[in-house]
């Protein structure tokens, strides 16, 4: 990795997340955790661990 150079990364609160469905696998970007999708499942934030 280059020396001097900074990785940028936000930490600002108001980003949108990325959630993915458990069920259907489809992804949306939004500001607050998503209810449930079209298809009936729930979201997960993809940056938490399932574990």
């Amino acid at each position: 990795m280059p020396q001097g150079n900074d990785v940028e990364h936000s930490n600002d609160p108001e980003s949108a997340s990325t959630y993915e469905c458990l069920q259907c696998g489809a992804i949306v970007e939004s500001d607050a955790h998503p209810n449930t999708c079209e298809c009936g499942g729930q979201f997960t934030n993809r940056a938490k661990s399932l574990e």
